[in-house]
Parts: C-alpha cells; structure tokens; sequence
C-alpha cells in the first residue's frame, strides 16, 4: 500500500496529495473491520466482536472521509477517476475477504491493482499527463503482480509443497520489459529498469535449489526492502532524470 503513495508524494507532490494518501490509507484500514461486520453478519453471530469492528469502521471510515473531503475541496474531482475505476476491484476483494477467500490468488492480484491507483491519482493531483500516470500506475502494479506470484510460490517452496518456478519467472521478465519499454519512450526511468532487474534476479534464485531458506516473516520483510528498491529507484531516476 505504501510504495505507491510514498513514491507518488516524492515525484508528484501538490495540495492534494497528502489528501489523497489520507483517502488511500483510510480506505486500505476500513477493509479488517468491515470484512469482520460482513462475515459476522453485522452482529448476528457475536455481538461484541461486531460491536468493536463497526467502532473501529467509524475510526478508519472518518480517516478516508477526511482525505476525501480534503481532496475534492483542494483539487477537485478529477485526481479520483482511477480510484473510482478500481472500486469494482475493491468491492470485489471485501466480498472475498468476508468469504474468507482472500488468498486466493485472483483476489489477491486485483489488490495489487487497487492498491496501486493512489500513485495514479496522486500523479493526477499534480496535472501529470494521463500517458505518464499511467505509466507510474503499471509499474507499480506490475511490480506487485509479478511478486504476490512469487511470493506464493515461495512459500509453497519453503513449506514443501509443489510449487512453479516458471509463472513467477514469466511474470517478472514481463514486468522488466514493461519497464524497459516504458523507459524507451520516455515514460519511466531508466533507473526503474535496474530496480525490476533485481526483483527478477531474486525471484530466479529465490525459487532455486540453491536458495537460503527462510522462514514466511523474513520473505515479507526482504519484500520491504525490494519494495523500497523500486521506491527509489523511481524517484532518484525522476529526479536525477535518468
């Protein structure tokens, strides 16, 4: 949730854009408790567990009005287009959540898309042409498409289970060509093409026989710091203009 808002403020801040981070991080908050209220049949089942989510709804619901109201008084409308594109996505996902479905893997790659349209929106705030946050919008859900896969695969890896060292791959060599292509014309940094590199580098040796193994928390936070990788590698490639 947080690389494309951190890189969006870095590379595109303006008035809006602190609004629209409070809208995006808002949003990605009312999921648990909303998610708890649906599958508990909004206290049906236990009352006070309900009663605590929907305390807790109102707490993180206030945060995305907040932001929401921040953003239509300080750059109008048009900056949510790409969040209210993705709302069918996000619909979705709180229905499978409240299923108890969500990691399954479509679910989980349309999150990625829905979580990656704050960069979208931010880059909108700030009057970037609609060819150029679009291309920020990609990158970024390139990126975690191609690393919830191998993240999956991963842990079906360390758990001994069968697992796919191909699809993560593809996907990944993917992502670096998009990268690359979007670089080509100008749209992206080049630098981004170095950090993709990388991402597919360690999901090459990280689904290898030869891999050190690791545990499910380490994997997640070794994803921080390749998260932060392309973070950078975006913004220090927009700003040094390479």
């Amino acid at each position: 949730m947080l690389e494309p808002i951190v890189a969006g403020l870095a590379i595109a801040f303006s008035v809006g854009a602190p609004w629209i981070a409070c809208l995006a991080i808002g949003a990605f908050l009312t999921r648990q408790p909303l998610k708890v209220l649906i599958a508990d049949r909004f206290g049906f089942r236990n009352r006070e567990r309900a009663g605590l989510a929907f305390r807790f709804l109102l707490c993180y619901g206030a945060i995305f009005s907040i932001g929401l109201a921040g953003t239509l008084l300080s750059v109008g409308v048009q900056p949510l287009l790409p969040l209210v594109w993705v709302l069918p996505f996000a619909v979705f996902q709180i229905f499978i959540d409240a299923s108890g479905k969500s990691r399954k893997l479509i679910p989980e790659l349309t999150g990625a898309v829905v979580m990656s349209a704050s960069i979208a929106a931010i880059g909108l705030a700030a009057n970037m042409p609609w060819i150029n946050v679009a291309a920020l919008w990609s990158i970024f859900a390139a990126r975690s498409i191609a690393s919830v896969i191998y993240v999956r695969e991963r842990l079906r890896l360390e758990k001994g289970k069968p697992y796919s060292r191909v699809i993560p791959t593809l996907a990944h060599v993917a992502t670096f060509f998009l990268t690359t292509a979007l670089a080509y014309f100008g749209f992206s940094p080049f630098l981004t093409i170095l950090g993709m590199f990388v991402l597919a580098y360690r999901a090459i040796e990280g689904l290898s026989p030869g891999r050190s193994k690791m545990k499910a928390m380490e994997i997640g936070v070794w994803e921080i710091v390749y998260g932060t990788l392309v973070v950078l590698s975006v913004v220090i490639g927009h700003f040094a203009g390479f």
